[in-house]
């Protein structure tokens, strides 16, 4: 069995070799980052009138992924070093955050934080092993 330190995913292989093994971290990672894109995407339609709201409903969480696959996936097309990716990877957070915060959701936003900095803690801890 063989694991890998570069990507994000854990990558260890099952005795027939088959690709990556999907851990339950890996399912809340992917969780975490879907709950921020939407949050952002709330916001841009629910916050703002049209046709603006088509703007910021899309843009929002669009220029969102493009930072997190440019910057953050295991994949990612610029290798940065570990303390500007966790910098990143919590402005993209903090600004689901304040995005749900905006709709009158503190409560909410608060939570989905919370979450999101909780997962991000333990895959920087899994990744630094």
């Amino acid at each position: 069995m063989q694991i890998s330190r570069m990507s994000g995913m854990s990558s260890a292989t099952g005795s027939a070799g088959i690709g990556p093994r999907v851990t339950p971290l890996d399912v809340l990672r992917l969780l975490s980052e879907i709950i921020a894109f939407g949050s952002l995407s709330l916001w841009g339609f629910l916050d703002w009138s049209m046709p603006w709201s088509i703007v910021w409903g899309i843009g929002a969480p669009l220029v969102a992924i493009l930072v997190w696959a440019l910057f953050l996936s295991p994949k990612a097309v610029f290798a940065l070093p570990r303390a500007i990716r966790t910098l990143i990877e919590l402005l993209v957070f903090v600004s689901a955050t304040l995005a749900l915060w905006a709709l009158g959701l503190p409560w909410v936003g608060l939570g989905v934080g919370v979450f999101c900095v909780v997962v991000g803690v333990f895959v920087m801890r899994r990744e630094m092993r």
